[in-house]
């Protein structure tokens, strides 16, 4: 049975359970969990991370802890008793974690690793914790590491910094704000800026000397010294290095090792070095011989300096290697250093060109313990410590210190009888009273260890040596007296001995015998003389001798002969011992009673060193005097103690302050002493306004603090001595005191007087009384007096000085013990506030204000159950009263003050505005519902209140700022946040009650819902960015605070009534984007508030345009700023549609819905798209669809402009220069040439109209030219000419012309890359909604070929799978959750076949007319159907042919389009042979020709071509086709296909005859190698017609121009006969019979010219003539040249002039028509600058371009009428014409004579589509002739398509309105308007088709903007006749309908060229953008 658990409430999990029983609750180790119920060995219970899911556990897997519950019962909370310093490591150690983890995956590997050391480091000293072993210091140095490292950790992850006291987390609810602050600003200036150190130490390990000629020990001696003063600032380092230069005892580190300590701040100069000293021990000269003499000398070997402030720049990590240098002689060696430093280089050299020393060197800065706790390693592993000479700057109580340093200086010697002079050694002893030898008092500095003597230097023959060596001689102050210190003086031979004979000595005492030690500074001392043997054993002997010249007794003569002397400087650094006399007298006063006025005197002028080193006593024995005489030294002594008092205020002896703590509360015995402190103290102020002088007077009250000190603590003695005997007369001369200090307080000054001055002096030391005080008095007395001594001060007070001080003095009582005492607060209070108030108000000593209102305010707390005292209730509502509004004041002003500009200032002035708000804070958090409701009623009247309430909307704005608390301090930030909502939901009563109805304020309102947005929108609140731990304490601390102001602001909302109008359009922005923060229940309640404003909005205006334009605007800008998701489209779409279901405005209030929800969906799109790193097609498609939608859907024209140049930039980092062209067009043809002001916008200037455009005209060329499309760029250069041109800039012109010269040589210069073309589906539910479910048509990169594409895709698409067939899916794949890609490559269809069909045309020309402005695609699919014979396959050889028509053409904006409309026809084996043979055969025509025109380098492709034809020929592949459709079963089964045999014979004839010809062409130019080659296929070509059944050709083939007139076939470009042009794959649309006979497609007259379009776009579309290049092998197994059956790319061409266009005056090759077509085929205006004529706008379906015939330049007329039926005019096209001839077998008819022109025809101004000029005829008619070529003729009866099909001109309007199909097109022309078509004779056509018959297919009424810089042609071809009917005709083609406008004539001259009179046609007005 399961019970609950009492005590197993809490655990941790030891092993991991997987759960797998029935209710299991997997486990991890680690994971912590609650119990709550046992059962039997198992827990039922939850892991604290996911409370919500709860299971069984065994319990032996749980390690117990113990826990505090809270809430016992159903939703309790357990909370772990154990260290917080323990909880907190463990949970930070988790977060860190997960991010560690990352920190790897972002390949962030130092602080990856760096962390990893630092959590280890954690996880042991939580262990040594843990196990609760360690003492209780050492416990706290690993909380301080352990909190150390979490605050170091924390802040490299950039978390939170953690408020901390005593290393434990601070809970902000416990303490009040301003205390937080005050912790928060703490932990954040020691984190900042690390407090400088005053103490600074220098390490130095010694490595090695480097020299080449070693061989002797070495000494080496390191001291700092001071460049500027010539002294050594500390004692010596010593270290001994062996003959190879290394440390002789390397074991012993603190040999090698030691610090420097005690270094000032003003040591650390450039002028402050460190000098090396190394002495060489060994023979006297260097280079002696070893044997001559064993004795071992001191000899100087060299000297090396480094500065100090090198070190502070230099990495302390590297070691330096000191350069050593020796000097030139060694009488110069006590200088070396010096001149080293002043760089003399003539008196010193280096030692050796290598030598070095190398030593490490490092500053480290902070008190020796800091040290010793950083740097552990360094004081354990050993160091020795080298001091300074002398005190550090701070001198510590309890120092021990007796070192007495002696320099050996110089000497001054006789020869002694010798030629040459001395070589002296010194050897130096200290000797006790008795006379014996002190043992290891010696020292040569710190390092090694003391020795019994020492011996200095030899230096060379010299008797007048100068050593300058220090020695320190660490005496034991008990051994002082009677000590002295002997030096031996010996004369070190060179001679074969070596010995060293004495000759003289010296002494010296160290203590006088008055107690005096040696003093301080240079002794010239005796030498005596002494021979080798004497002994100096006996001290007392020679200690009567005289040891100073100084002195020396004036009648000693036998002293005063000898010269010789020797020069000592000593320096006593004691803490026990004094050289001063006048000390020494005080202290011994009562041995000398008559001195005792002197040495008072003198105390003034005693150092201060010397006074704290006898503090004691020097105070009993001041006090002493005062108990026995104090008529007589009461005011001496009162000076003496002031003086002393205030020497501890110096800084070096502040330390010594509780010494004297100590002395008064433990050794003070003067009982009676307070009578005349008090006598003398209030005399001295009695005083103060009369005396001239205030000088001493202001000394005295400086000292106050301590002389209350003495008079209390005497006082209480005296008490405890007779049981409070005259305490009233003690308070009597207390009162009177006070009296005499109120009096001299309230005397008015001015500043610079003296009095005022001491007034500061005073108010500065009092408050350091009050504690003295409250020994004696109550609470309410010294209350009593601190209210009147401050309240005597003068109101008006002009010292400015005092005014600050008197601030300064109320800061400190705030802060004393006084005022933490409730009952004092009571009586201080009201003076304080006073004070605060004044000061506030004028914004003056704003810091220290900051400060007194901090303490006030921490000290006000509540109770536990969160209500206040009576007395707190009363402070805190003194304080709202009085403060708060000047507070918010403080606060607004401070906040809008510019920040000062130094760094120090700055920070002074954060700080201000930080405690300022904490204090705040603190006051709002206090204030209870009656506060708040006084502070409310308080104000006089509405205007107050209205200014308070929008004070405090404000300043809560200014809190919320990012910047008021810096990054990492998210708990102030939530505490901040707590108060302010708090304090909202009291105001918002306020605000309903006052300034609703008739009392509306909208600005009170406005701040408040302002306030309100961003309160909810900062991000410390946004708590789906957290941790789940942070989370998880931050809901059960504060709950979601967005949530709760959420729910406010609805209801605030609610109560607005009418009043809601006032706010909208201006509050959508601010709650859309309240409503897009990722929290369920605020979306909830805040998006149906703009229900409510639409409802409003209609009621008001009838419509919510105002609001939808607002709800667009801002959805841009914020989701592109990473805010809303997919939940809150969803969310949004369903709140508001539910919301809207019964308002009578639902229709226009679900569109506006639609629009928006499907504006979200694009803009989510689009920004997870730019999350991606690379520049992809997923990005650029994405923008599109953006930009799109913003111009057809949204019309914003800025938006739409803004993500033209998002696009821009996208491409032209893509490196895509030619989409990049087209994306920049969008914007070009937005503008006009006009001179109009445009502002500044994105990055271009402020410019007129003019000038933006020529810069866009002059970027797009640029980007055409790098992307190769240079006919594009040519139009563009022509425009601009043009804009020159009228200027008259013939300057830009000329550059222009030369730019458009250059662009015309690279199109024939440069080699240009034929891209390929793939066709791409995106199928499935996972794809991004732009690109979900449909398919695109993808123009690939260079280079690309399919296999590369479809990597790249997958690579874009990782989690696509890609479909491996070409078959369109079913409904399971498009459902489907997942991403499938369908790839395969497709054909391109170009429209311009003029130029690809013409002759002579170069491949650089047509290579761009075949891959660009392409708008259809095709893919075939061979496959059979029936049954398959296998004798014969191409029986029943069908083809899938799939034409995709695109939104638009290919190049454009971008490098893929939607496919828009998919057409799939098939096309039968007969249809399919038939386009088989015309693509080889015009394969062939175009070899033939290139080959005859020398175009081909090499003969090889024609002959491999010739070769596969015949080849195939001669082994069946022609015979099946015989086989297959030429037998009488086929004939019979199949009778409606007997034109399209005819034709399929024609065309093997044809086939044939091009052979025959080819083979001349190739005999003519084949090389001899190949020509058994030649005449195999000649051989075989024989056997081909002989198969085939040929003996001489038919007529038609005759009379066709296949003997190529000339002789070549080039000239006859325009006569290639009807069987050469392939067509006919198109024919089978719908399976209906064969449409071939075009003539009666079209004979209903009541078909428009848009249906008559939309059919022929059906049943006859056209391709490529050159796409026989492109073809792939085909699956066909025949040996037909591999062209039997159609290959999956195959495509089939069109007749050549389908898309031929009128022939045009050069100039007006290029213009457009200024058209606003639908947005899917207007042209981009930029490309095509001339406007059409009125005229030309009226029908632009009358022009036809597919019935223009080309004309042959190279031909005279009569030749050309030659070979042709028929020379047509221009206008012909347009006139109706006579029906056919009956005669129609004839082969050649006269030509039919031009008629004049038609008065009204549009050709005659109408600009030519294509880029590439037509030839132009070099006849002089008014209409150039044409030359048709029999195929031609088919298309005369077809109703002509019209470049600019689909749309109407424009008409004004702007460029980006909106405009259909239907309403762009004109109206149908009424049947009448047609003429009838001429009928062939009766038999020879099969059924014609008719509009009631065949209903045309209507294209989609989409709207995308234009990208394609040509116009897009309706692809809708005319299909031309069979053979049967390919006769030409000698009628002209009908002529077009009228036009129903009247046109305009006389704009342009007959040949085409523009009239110079006629002014250039300027642009029609229309809206323009703005921008």
């Amino acid at each position: 049975m399961w019970i609950p658990t009492e005590h197993e409430k809490y655990g941790v999990v030891l092993a991991s359970f997987r759960g797998t029983v029935q209710h299991g609750l997997p486990l991890e180790i680690g994971d912590t969990v609650q119990i709550l119920e046992k059962c039997e060995g198992w827990y039922r219970g939850f892991i604290l991370k996911n409370p919500n899911f709860k299971g069984i556990f065994p319990s032996s897997y749980i390690h117990l802890k113990n826990a505090h519950v809270k809430n016992k019962g159903q939703f309790e909370t357990v909370i772990p008793v154990e260290d917080s310093v323990i909880t907190e490591m463990t949970s930070t150690l988790r977060d860190w974690g997960a991010m560690w983890k990352q920190l790897y995956v972002k390949n962030e590997g130092d602080l990856f690793h760096r962390l990893w050391h630092v959590m280890n480091e954690i996880l042991d000293l939580r262990r040594q914790v843990l196990v609760g072993h360690l003492t209780h210091d050492r416990m706290r140095d690993v909380k301080q590491h352990i909190t150390a490292r979490l605050d170091w950790g924390n802040e490299q992850l950039g978390l939170d910094l953690v408020p901390r006291r005593e290393f434990s987390m601070v809970d902000p609810d416990e303490i009040s704000v301003t205390e937080l602050y005050r912790l928060m600003e703490h932990r954040h200036r020691k984190k900042e800026t690390p407090a400088a150190a005053s103490t600074h130490h220098l390490f130095v390990h010694v490595k090695s000397l480097m020299s080449a000629n070693l061989g002797e020990e070495l000494e080496v001696f390191f001291h700092i010294y001071d460049g500027r003063e010539n002294r050594p600032l500390s004692e010596r380092f010593f270290v001994k290095l062996n003959k190879s230069g290394l440390p002789k005892s390397p074991e012993k580190t603190e040999r090698q090792c030691t610090l420097f300590v005690d270094l000032g701040s003003s040591d650390l100069r450039k002028d402050v070095y460190i000098v090396v000293h190394i002495v060489r021990i060994g023979r006297m000269g260097a280079g002696e011989k070893k044997n001559l003499c064993s004795v071992q000398y001191r000899r100087p070997f060299g000297c090396a300096v480094v500065s100090i402030a090198d070190l502070l720049t230099a990495d302390s990590k590297d070691d330096h290697l000191l350069k050593v240098y020796a000097c030139n002689t060694e009488s110069e060696w006590h200088q070396i250093h010096e001149n080293i430093i002043k760089k003399a280089n003539s008196r010193y050299n280096l030692s050796g060109s290598n030598t070095g020393l190398a030593v490490a060197l490092q500053l480290l800065h902070g008190d020796i313990e800091q040290l010793r706790r950083e740097y552990m390693v360094l004081f354990t592993r050993g160091v020795s410590i080298t001091r300074k000479l002398g005190f550090s700057d701070v001198i510590m109580p309890g120092e021990m210190r007796n070192d007495l340093y002696i320099t050996l200086e110089k000497g001054e010697f006789e020869k002694g009888g010798k030629s040459v002079a001395r070589n002296v050694e010194i050897t130096v002893y200290v000797l006790d009273i008795d006379g014996q030898i002190l043992k290891t008092h010696v020292a040569a500095g710190s390092g090694e260890p003391g020795g019994d003597e020492y011996h200095s230097l030899v230096l060379y023959h010299n008797n007048s040596p100068r050593w300058a060596e220090q020695i320190k001689l660490p005496i034991p102050v008990d051994m002082f007296r009677g000590s002295h210190v002997r030096f031996e003086f010996r004369h070190c031979s060179t001679k074969d001995k070596g010995e060293k004979k004495l000759f003289g000595y010296s002494f010296v005492p160290l203590m006088q015998e008055d107690g005096r030690t040696l003093p301080d500074g240079t002794h010239e001392l005796v030498i005596h003389k002494c021979e080798e043997n004497t002994s100096l054993a006996d001290c007392p002997r020679y200690l009567k001798l005289p040891f100073s010249k100084a002195n020396l007794p004036s009648n000693n003569q036998t002293l005063k002969g000898p010269k010789e002397s020797f020069w000592i400087t000593s320096f006593l650094c004691s803490t026990k011992l004094t050289q001063n006399g006048d000390m020494l007298d005080l202290l011994k006063w009562r041995a000398h009673p008559e001195r005792i006025n002197d040495s008072l005197s003198k105390l003034k002028e005693i150092d201060g060193s010397e006074i704290v080193k006898f503090l004691q006593d020097t105070l009993d024995t001041l006090f002493g005097i005062l108990d026995e005489s104090s008529q007589r030294y009461g005011l001496k002594v009162f000076d003496s103690l002031v003086h002393i008092i205030n020497l501890l205020q110096d800084s070096k002896f502040q330390h010594f302050k509780p010494v004297m703590d100590t002395y008064i509360e433990s050794h003070f015995a003067g009982a009676l002493s307070y009578r005349d402190l008090i006598k003398v103290l209030k005399w001295y102020v009695d005083r103060i306004v009369d005396a001239e002088h205030q000088d001493h007077i202001q000394q005295v009250l400086k000292a106050s603090e301590y002389i209350f000190k003495y008079i209390i603590q005497s006082r209480r003695l005296f008490s405890l001595a007779t049981g409070g005997q005259n305490e009233e007369e003690f308070r009597v001369c207390i009162h009177e005191l006070f009296m005499s200090i109120r009096f001299f307080l309230s005397q008015e000054n001015k500043s610079t007087s003296p009095v005022a001055q001491t007034q500061a002096v005073f108010l500065r030391t009092f408050p350091a009384v009050y504690g003295e005080l409250l020994k004696i008095f109550t609470v309410r007395e010294v209350a009593g007096f601190v209210r009147e001594t401050l309240g005597s001060l003068p109101t008006a007070v002009h010292a400015d000085c005092l005014e600050a001080v008197k601030l300064q003095c109320i800061a400190k009582t705030v802060e004393s013990q006084l005022y933490t005492n409730p009952e004092s607060r009571c009586i201080l209070l009201p003076v304080v506030l006073r004070v605060l108030q004044a000061h506030m108000q004028e914004q003056r000593d704003l810091v220290i204000c900051a400060r007194i209102l901090t303490s006030m305010l921490s000290l006000i707390k509540k109770e536990e159950n969160g209500t206040a005292e009576p007395v707190v209730s009363e402070e805190v509502e003194l304080i709202v009263e009085s403060l708060l509004g000047v507070l918010l004041r403080t606060i607004l002003e401070i906040s809008n003050r510019p920040q000062p500009a130094g760094p120090a200032m700055r920070l002074q002035f954060q700080d201000v505005t930080g405690e300022f708000v904490a204090c705040l804070l603190a006051l709002l958090r206090q204030m209870s519902d009656g506060h708040y409701q006084q502070l409310l009623q308080a104000f006089s009247s509405k205007d107050n209140l209205r200014d308070f309430l929008l004070q405090i909307f404000t300043v809560f704005r200014i809190l919320i700022r990012p910047e008021m608390f810096s990054k990492d301090w998210t708990v102030m930030r939530l505490v901040t946040n707590n108060v302010i909502i708090t304090t909202v939901l009291y105001l918002s009563d306020a605000l309903r009650k006052n300034f609703l109805n008739d009392k509306f304020d909208y600005k009170v309102w406005d701040s408040y819902f302002y306030l309100s947005v961003i309160f909810i929108n900062q991000p410390c609140l946004q708590l789906e960015s957290f941790s789940p731990s942070k989370r998880k304490r931050i809901l059960e601390k504060y709950g979601d605070m967005r949530v709760m102001m959420g729910c406010e602001i609805f209801s605030m909302w609610q109560n607005l009534g009418e009043h809601k109008l006032n706010f909208i359009p201006a509050m959508i922005g601010p709650f859309l984007e309240v409503t897009l923060v990722p929290q369920p229940d605020l979306r909830n309640v805040m998006i149906p508030i703009f229900h409510d404003m639409m409802d409003w909005e209609q009621r008001r205006s009838g419509n919510f345009k105002q609001v939808e334009a607002k709800l667009i605007d801002k959805l841009d800008s914020l989701m592109s700023e990473g805010k809303g998701d997919e939940t809150y489209r969803e969310l949004f779409n369903s709140i508001l549609l539910k919301k809207i279901e019964r308002e009578t405005w639902r229709e226009s209030g679900i569109s506006l819905i639609a629009t928006v929800t499907r504006l979200m969906e694009r803009l989510l799109d689009y920004r997870d798209c730019m999350k991606l790193g690379e520049v992809d097609g997923k990005k650029i498609g994405c923008t599109v669809s953006l930009l799109n939608f913003y111009k057809t859907e949204l019309n914003k024209e800025e938006m739409y402009i803004r993500y033209i140049h998002k696009l821009y930039d996208l491409h032209f980092k893509a490196q895509n220069y030619t989409e990049a062209s087209y994306t920049l067009l969008l914007y070009d043809e937005l503008l006009e040439w006009s001179e109009r002001p445009l502002r500044e916008f994105l990055n271009y200037p402020m410019q007129s109209e003019w000038q933006r455009k020529e810069y866009l005209h002059l970027t797009i060329v640029q980007n055409f030219d790098r992307g190769k499309c240079w006919e594009n760029g040519i139009i563009l250069c022509r425009e601009l000419a043009d804009q020159y041109e009228s200027y008259y800039d013939y300057r830009n012109l000329s550059k222009m012309r030369m730019m458009e010269a250059s662009l015309y040589d690279k199109i024939m210069d440069q080699q240009r890359l034929e891209p390929e073309f793939f066709r791409v589906g995106f199928y499935g539910k996972k794809f991004p909604f732009f690109l979900r479910n449909k398919e695109f048509v993808c123009r690939g990169h260079d280079y690309e070929r399919l296999e590369a594409f479809q990597q790249r895709m997958l690579n874009e698409f990782p989690h696509a799978i890609a479909m491996q067939h070409v078959n369109q899916p079913d409904q399971t794949i498009y459902q489907a959750d997942a991403q499938y890609l369908q790839i395969y490559a497709v054909t391109p269809i170009p429209e311009s076949q003029d130029v690809l069909q013409r002759d002579g045309v170069p491949d650089n020309i047509k290579s761009f007319y075949k891959f660009n402005h392409i708008w259809r695609f095709r893919y075939d699919r061979p496959f059979h159907k029936g049954t398959k014979d296998k004798e014969n396959e191409f029986k029943s050889l069908w083809v899938e042919r799939t034409t995709l028509t695109l939104v638009q053409s290919l190049p454009g904006i971008s490098r893929w389009f939607e496919v828009d409309k998919r057409e799939l026809v098939e096309v039968s084996p007969l249809e399919n042979a038939i386009e088989v043979i015309e693509n080889k055969n015009l394969q062939l025509r175009t070899l033939i020709t290139q080959c005859q025109s020398r175009q081909m380098q090499n003969i090889n492709p024609l002959t491999m071509c010739l070769n596969g034809v015949i080849d195939a020929a001669v082994n069946g592949g022609l015979a099946r086709y015989q086989e297959a459709f030429f037998v009488k079963d086929y004939i019979m089964n199949h009778p409606e296909d007997g034109e399209k045999i005819g034709r399929l014979r024609e065309l093997m004839f044809e086939q044939a005859h091009i052979l025959e010809y080819g083979l001349a062409v190739h005999e003519k130019f084949v090389p001899q190698d190949m020509r058994p080659l030649h005449k195999k296929l000649v051989d075989q070509f024989h056997l081909m017609k002989s198969s085939l059944g040929i003996q001489e050709f038919p007529a038609y083939v005759r009379a066709s121009p296949v003997h190529f007139t000339n002789g070549s076939p080039r000239t006859c470009r325009n006569s290639v006969p009807n069987i050469i042009s392939p067509d006919g794959g198109r024919g089978v649309a719908r399976r209906s019979l064969p449409s071939y006979p075009a003539v009666n497609r079209y004979s209903s007259s009541s078909l428009s010219s848009q249906a008559s379009n939309e059919v022929s776009n059906i049943t006859g579309q056209s391709e490529s003539s050159d796409e026989v290049f492109n073809m792939q092998p085909s699956p066909s197994t025949s040996s037909l040249s591999s062209n039997h059956s159609a290959s999956p790319n195959v495509t089939s061409s069109a007749p050549s002039s389908a898309r031929g266009s009128p022939q045009m005056a050069e100039k007006h090759k290029h213009s457009r028509e200024n058209a606003c077509l639908s947005p899917r085929d207007r042209p981009v205006s930029a490309i095509f600058p001339n406007p059409m004529d009125p005229a030309q706008r009226a029908a632009p379906h009358q022009i036809g371009d597919a019935t223009l015939p080309r004309s042959d330049p190279n031909l005279s007329a009569p030749d050309k009428v030659r070979p042709t039926p028929s020379s047509w005019s221009l206008d012909s096209v347009k006139e109706g014409a006579p029906s056919f001839s009956d005669s129609f077998g004839k082969m050649l008819c006269p030509p039919v004579p031009p008629r004049p022109p038609y008065s009204g025809s549009s050709a005659k101004n109408m600009r030519s589509q294509s880029p590439v000029s037509a030839s132009r005829s070099p006849q002089k008619t008014t209409v150039p002739p044409f030359t048709p070529s029999p195929t031609e003729c088919q298309s005369t009866s077809l109703v002509s398509n019209s470049p600019v099909l689909s749309g109407s001109y424009s008409s004004g309007i702007s460029s980006l309105s909106r405009c259909s199909v239907s309403e762009a097109s004109g109206t149908e022309l009424p049947a009448g308007d047609h003429p009838a078509h001429p009928l062939p004779p009766s038999g020879t056509l099969p059924n014609s088709v008719s509009s009631s018959s065949d209903e045309p297919i209507r294209r989609e009424n989409k709207t995308p903007p234009p990208y394609s810089v040509y116009e897009r042609n309706n692809p809708r071809r005319p299909v031309p006749l069979p053979h049967s009917l390919s006769i030409p005709p000698q009628a002209d083609p009908p002529a077009l309908p009228p036009k129903p406008h009247q046109l305009r004539t006389g704009s342009m001259k007959l040949d085409g060229t523009s009239d110079p009179r006629v002014p250039r046609p300027r642009p029609l007005p229309r809206k323009v953008s703005q921008l």
